[in-house]
């Protein structure tokens, strides 16, 4: 579904105070609304603890797998911080000074403040390319198609949109909503004859207390109307009044 040249993406998220529940994760709604309005879909996410293994391993199958990877966390000060070295290592790289990175931490901190927790945040892949951070100066990376960004949300966000530089948009996606009265079960019929008649749109179905959201995704805005409208006749036959917006 969604064909038609449509960009693709993954995220990995990185980090033991996700998985424990000590932290909540913020970017990855963040990262799919604005994958979505660049054309980019995000097709998986994956979360892994602060172990190089796992890091390595989920790289280099998201990298082969999609074109783009993002990934959060793990590129700070502190002993647990071992993102930029696995992705290194996944990419068969060497971790090195970045020069420039060092001299941005220079210049934020003052040289004299530098000391070697700070310095290991300019330790970079050899042939990493850097992500300007301009809320607190450390950047972020990335390796051909895995773009590296900090985990806290507000400096994830600053580094995404540096990122757009570098990326290849897809397709505008489109997207229209049905939300009627009715329940799931009773539409099911109908909604899978109409995906198999739209195999190109992303038709969703959202359950909620009282009815159903139906969304209705694609790069073809025409083809969208015409599916939520044989929708909405086929609602309008099980039960008239059951639509409650279309929007």
């Amino acid at each position: 579904m969604l064909q038609n040249n449509i960009v693709t993406a993954a995220f990995l998220v990185i980090g033991d105070e996700i998985l424990s529940g000590r932290t909540a994760d913020l970017n990855i709604n963040f990262l799919a609304k604005n994958l979505t309005e660049l054309g980019i879909i995000l097709k998986e996410v994956r979360v892994v603890g602060d172990y190089e293994n796992e890091i390595i391993e989920a790289v280099n199958a998201l990298r082969l797998k999609y074109n783009y990877v993002f990934t959060s966390g793990g590129i700070g000060p502190t002993h647990d911080d071992i993102s930029s070295l696995a992705i290194a290592k996944a990419f068969n790289q060497k971790l090195v000074l970045n020069s420039k990175a060092e001299e941005i931490l220079y210049q934020f901190y003052g040289k004299n403040n530098v000391n070697e927790a700070r310095l290991k945040m300019a330790m970079v892949p050899e042939f990493a390319s850097l992500l300007d951070n301009p809320v607190s100066s450390a950047p972020g990376f990335f390796v051909e198609n895995v773009f590296v960004l900090a985990g806290v949300p507000k400096i994830f966000q600053a580094m995404f949109n540096c990122c757009k530089t570098n990326l290849k948009f897809g397709n505008k996606i489109f997207s229209k909503e049905i939300v009627t009265n009715l329940m799931e079960s009773i539409i099911a019929k109908d909604l899978t004859d109409l995906q198999n008649e739209y195999p190109n749109l992303s038709i969703g179905s959202y359950p909620f207390e009282n009815g159903t959201s139906l969304v209705f995704r694609g790069v073809e805005p025409t083809i969208i109307d015409l599916a939520i409208s044989k929708m909405s006749n086929n609602i309008n036959k099980i039960k008239t009044n059951s639509i409650i917006e279309i929007k």
